[in-house]
């Protein structure tokens, strides 16, 4: 068990994906081992700080871990009376509140390692994304990458399609519009698809849209491809610009998603 510094802890946490229980004495009456506002984090295999130790603890750490095993994403409080319920010689009354906190994360799929690729995977690196960044030349990627960035070296990156999970998302930003054209034909092919947005002009749309079209596509598959990728409110031709622009169309997608997580009162 560590020690107070709960939150330098969360962050950790938060940055691994791990999700957690953060156990808070919310009202303390008579005597109880610690003050309200004591704070505790319960993951599957470790606690850290503490709510004073006891049998109050060890109940609320199964308690934590329950819900974590269950998936419970519900904010729950549950009152203690030390002495009957738990048989602590203290006979105070604590009021814990019990509220997971999960961390969702999504896969993305990033097809290219040019300037704006790299603006946009810096732009992403504090968001809840997993990048599978995906290039045929090595050379070309940076050195360091963020965490939560896999580089992906691959001489055929629209077998890599195949292999990616179930609703990830999708760019594709590559060196060559013909492998843009290929990617876009195996992504569209994947129904499971969360989000698909291709780099490139109005031009460069209305050619893909024909050619797709040839290729058999329907008009609904190719409505599910988004070029010009990003926001159109958010202008700008810098790489950096560029990618604050994609991440503010993927932040939209996913809390459209997730609308229970947006502004949660509990």
């Amino acid at each position: 068990m560590s020690g107070d510094n709960w939150i330098h802890e969360l962050a950790r946490l938060d940055e691994l994906g791990e999700p957690c229980v953060m156990v808070t004495m919310l009202d303390e009456q008579g005597s109880v081992p610690r003050t309200a506002g004591t704070k505790m984090l319960v993951t599957r295999d470790e606690v850290f700080a503490t709510i004073g130790g006891g049998h109050l603890e060890y109940k609320a750490v199964e308690i934590a871990r329950e819900m974590l095993l269950a998936g419970n994403s519900q904010l729950k409080t549950e009152r203690f009376p030390l002495s009957a319920r738990l048989g602590q010689c203290c006979g105070g009354i604590a009021t814990l509140c019990f509220e997971p906190i999960v961390q969702h994360h999504y896969h993305l799929a990033l097809f290219g390692a040019g300037h704006v690729a790299k603006a946009v995977v810096n732009t992403l690196s504090s968001l809840p994304f997993e990048i599978s960044w995906i290039d045929q030349r090595e050379s070309i990627f940076p050195a360091q990458l963020p965490s939560r960035v896999t580089k992906i070296i691959s001489d055929d990156p629209v077998a890599e399609v195949r292999a990616l999970p179930a609703g990830s998302y999708y760019l594709v930003m590559t060196h060559s519009h013909q492998l843009d054209l290929m990617l876009a034909q195996a992504i569209l092919r994947r129904p499971d698809a969360a989000y698909f947005g291709l780099i490139g002009s109005a031009t460069k749309c209305k050619r893909f849209c024909y050619q797709l079209s040839q290729r058999g596509f329907s008009q609904h598959d190719i409505n599910r491809m988004i070029c010009p990728v990003g926001l159109s409110e958010v202008g700008g031709k810098h790489p950096a610009e560029i990618a604050i622009s994609i991440a503010a169309q993927l932040i939209a997608n996913y809390q459209a998603d997730q609308p229970h997580q947006i502004n949660k009162q509990e």
